[in-house]
């Protein structure tokens, strides 16, 4: 397959998770099976390519990429399993915010009548689909593509696409606070708030990735400012704090003792958890 990419900025961080879930997957103990994240990294190799860097930069790199590889896996198993038990409990529109390249409505066993809308950058999801049509990729429930900028407005976009605000729905936001402002990221969970109804689902990972002292190292290397000039910071209060304010039930997962429970250890440096939450008095 020849190179064809378009992503760029945040779109090109995509691909490196789908290099994390493609190496998950090849694991004999792996905690989830993504059977077409190889093939997103084989079309666009020129993004995965050493280029020069001294030692020190390269033992950096590494940490970085040790500890996006650790969320990685551990934020996709938890996320899958809590999308499958709120899509079985009712909440049937489900609706991915920066899907990215993940592919859960083809390798997910949903349960009958649940729709997936994905929302992201129109080139990540054009990249996206070009390579699943590649794969003869099937999707195992209804699935909804939202082409939409979520520093802009994404909901209007996702009510065009058939998303009914008076029924339960389970929304995800991964990998994505970190890249927004906090005036951003108050507008996207604004927005999530008034289209989820009473009962709907919410989990998101709270941007975190590494401890202050390594995103510290990370900023001061030059090589790193197209991935580190991304990084905005995200709401400038606690999310479980504001979301407690505006009608929803939280709860924190620890990520050490999810590492625990899913038998994997947590690198040095490896930062953040994960949050869950119901809406409590919705539309």
């Amino acid at each position: 397959m020849e190179p064809r990419t378009s992503l760029a900025g945040v779109g090109e961080t995509a691909l490196g998770v789908a290099l994390v879930r493609a190496e998950e997957t090849g694991r004999a103990d792996r905690l989830f099976e993504d059977p077409y994240a190889d093939a997103f990294v084989a079309a666009a190799p020129e993004l995965f390519a050493e280029g020069p860097a001294a030692p020190d930069e390269l033992a950096l790199l590494g940490a970085l990429f040790t500890c996006l590889a650790f969320h990685g896996v551990i934020r996709t198993k938890f996320f899958d399993d809590h999308l499958l038990a709120a899509a079985a409990a009712g909440g049937h529109q489900v609706v991915l915010l920066a899907a990215g390249l993940a592919t859960r409505a083809f390798r997910l066993p949903w349960p009958p009548g649940v729709q997936v809308f994905e929302v992201d950058l129109p080139d990540v999801l054009s990249f996206k689909d070009r390579v699943l049509a590649e794969q003869d990729a099937t999707p195992r429930c209804k699935r909804s593509i939202v082409p939409a900028d979520l520093r802009q407005d994404w909901a209007a976009r996702l009510l065009e696409a058939g998303f009914e605000p008076t029924k339960r729905s389970a929304w995800l936001i991964e990998g994505l606070l970190l890249y927004l402002a906090a005036n951003e990221a108050a507008r996207m969970f604004d927005a999530v708030t008034y289209l989820a109804s009473t009962g709907s689902e919410l989990a998101f990972d709270d941007g975190n990735l590494v401890d202050s002292s390594l995103l510290a190292q990370a900023r001061a290397i030059r090589s790193m400012d197209q991935f580190t000039s991304l990084w905005r910071g995200a709401l400038d209060e606690d999310a479980p704090d504001w979301l407690a304010r505006h009608g929803w039930k939280t709860q924190t997962h620890d990520h050490a003792k999810l590492a625990a429970t899913y038998g994997r250890s947590i690198p040095a440096h490896a930062s953040g958890d994960l949050v869950t939450a119901v809406r409590s008095n919705g539309p």
